[in-house]
């Protein structure tokens, strides 16, 4: 089995409504994101994915994250949590295939750190 693996970053704030800490206040992360493709079939130049279509997917769905608030965003209904933002993140890079010669199967899991310490894992499984 092959795994390809991508880093991206993003900055944002956000707050959590349905938890009681440091974390309800408004604050930002300076995040990083990594994105896992994973497979047993090499394509014929002896690739699981082009490095550049991968990390293309992955920056058009981190504009849309980059410098805002999440909690503007619909989907995380006011608790934008690193779980949720994995959860997210791999929604929406799914959405964006197949570039071409791109299989969606390949998608396998997204990263989210909040600090170079703590982060969250989303996965296919």
């Amino acid at each position: 089995m092959y795994t390809l693996r991508v880093e991206a970053d993003f900055a944002a704030a956000h707050y959590l409504s349905h938890y009681h800490g440091k974390c309800e206040k408004l604050h930002g992360h300076n995040y990083r994101v990594r994105l896992f493709l994973k497979g047993s079939i090499l394509d014929s130049g002896g690739m699981l994915a082009d490095f550049g279509q991968v990390k293309d997917l992955l920056r058009d769905v981190l504009a849309v994250l980059d410098h805002g608030s999440l909690n503007d965003i619909e989907s995380f209904k006011n608790d934008p949590s690193a779980e949720r933002i994995a959860r997210y993140i791999f929604d929406e890079v799914l959405a964006r295939f197949p570039p071409e010669g791109l299989d969606p199967d390949l998608l396998y899991a997204v990263e989210v750190f909040e600090t170079p310490r703590n982060m969250a894992r989303y996965t296919r499984d």
